[in-house]
């Protein structure tokens, strides 16, 4: 029972200001728990990439979404806080170590110019399992923010791990999160998947900017009809009842996933994500 009366039992009564996890700390106590960006950056706007459920292409519209806001000409990185799962290196063919100097450590670059941080730059085998706990994982996902030199960026584009466990929570916590896209897929789970999200999204005060809907069809390559691989969509429906945008509803294209797999994508073209980019500005 002591140990009960000392915990949070609601935001009314809450008397831990050490309390990381209860969403009655985020701006209306006394104690922040936002961590000070690296000296030698600056950045506008930081913009989260989420979803309920793993295996939606969370890493594929991050990308995305990243190279559409560099080719309109403004400054982008990609924070990769997947940190047991981490793809983003891979897709643009990134190895490390990453190398640092007095200032902090310097994030990768793509052959487009998008700043790259993950822990795939800091590790010896790529391929070796992150067997850590949760607060160590946390810890690795701040320092991204403050001891990585990230320069000046209009945008920040962080791929968060699926679900609404440590990482997420530590990013909305920790960095000054401007707005979040959310990932989805064409599943009939999707309305009570995307809610759990939002809902994390209300509890913290982090404007949702919209669904994403990745693997919608695929394309014949010879008649051009519509294959509902995954059954037919509800993201409008689910969308209209939360009260959210649809940014765009984006096929199964295979080349882009080849370019991915050849470590490649800068070169990837999508003009569904170029609108949703825009949504995003």
């Amino acid at each position: 029972m002591a140990e009960k009366e000392q915990g949070c039992s609601s935001a009314s009564t809450c008397s831990r200001e050490s309390c990381e996890g209860c969403p009655s700390s985020q701006g209306k106590g006394s104690q922040s728990f936002l961590e000070e960006l690296n000296r030698y950056s600056s950045i506008k706007k930081v913009i989260g990439v989420v979803s309920g459920k793993g295996g939606v292409g969370k890493s594929f519209v991050t990308a995305g979404l990243a190279n559409a806001m560099q080719k309109k000409g403004y400054r982008v990185g990609i924070l990769d806080a997947d940190i047991t799962g981490p793809s983003i290196p891979k897709m643009y063919g990134l190895h490390g170590p990453a190398v640092g100097n007095e200032k902090g450590i310097l994030p990768a670059q793509t052959e487009n110019g998008i700043p790259v941080m993950s822990l795939n730059l800091l590790v010896d085998d790529e391929e070796a399992p992150v067997v850590w706990r949760g607060p160590v994982i946390a810890g690795t996902v701040k320092q991204f923010w403050t001891d990585v030199v990230w320069g000046e960026l209009d945008y920040l584009f962080v791929d968060m791990p699926p679900g609404t466990g440590d990482v997420p929570l530590t990013v909305f916590q920790s960095l000054p999160v401007n707005g979040i896209v959310i990932v989805t897929s064409p599943q009939e789970l999707v309305q009570l998947i995307v809610k759990k999200a939002i809902h994390m999204a209300n509890m913290m005060d982090i404007p949702v900017l919209g669904l994403v809907e990745n693997y919608s069809y695929l394309k014949c390559p010879d008649c051009g009809r519509q294959i509902k691989l995954f059954g037919e969509s509800h993201v409008e429906e689910a969308a209209e009842n939360l009260g959210i945008s649809v940014l765009a509803k984006l096929p199964l294209e295979p080349e882009n996933a080849a370019l991915a797999d050849e470590g490649k994508f800068h070169l990837l073209d999508s003009p569904l994500l170029e609108q949703a980019a825009e949504a995003v500005r």
